[in-house]
């Protein structure tokens, strides 16, 4: 893994790379919908502004990676926008995100995390079993595309 990688919080400023960052997987694997380009379009207003939050990874200059909490109300979140830049995947920049919003929700006293997939995205699935997610019955999706639901409990 890199010594160079920093989570930093969101910042307007970093909006479009925000939005790149997460296009670039959902375009590669076919899954851009309208319910992800509201997201995307206007982070503030979907995300932060009902009291969730979002981490980017950055190396050097450059953001790499995000990921996101998105308040559901009830004490429930939803993991969501995690992507790390083609370049970067596969040295350990996910993992930190990851652990970024777990420690996040421990810390606010979340009482679940969700999150919607999709079973093309096989290394991300792993991902999420590997930190205790499981898999539960899609319902509730705002996404056409998303066939995998997995949960963690606090």
């Amino acid at each position: 893994m890199e010594n160079n990688i920093e989570i930093i919080e969101y910042e307007e400023k970093y909006h479009s790379e925000f939005k790149r960052l997460n296009l670039e997987w959902l375009d590669k694997y076919n899954l851009t919908e309208s319910h992800d380009l509201m997201v995307l379009n206007d982070p503030n207003g979907t995300i932060l502004d009902h009291g969730g939050f979002i981490w980017l990874a950055k190396a050097g200059d450059e953001i790499i990676g995000s990921a996101a909490l998105m308040n559901e109300g009830h004490g429930i979140f939803e993991l969501a926008k995690m992507s790390v830049t083609k370049n970067w995947q596969g040295k350990g920049i996910s993992k930190i995100l990851i652990e970024t919003c777990l420690q996040k929700a421990k810390e606010i006293g979340v009482k679940k995390l969700t999150l919607f997939s999709n079973h093309q995205l096989q290394t991300a699935l792993k991902l999420y079993e590997k930190y205790g997610f499981k898999n539960v019955e899609v319902k509730d999706s705002p996404f056409e595309t998303a066939d995998v639901k997995m949960e963690l409990e606090f």
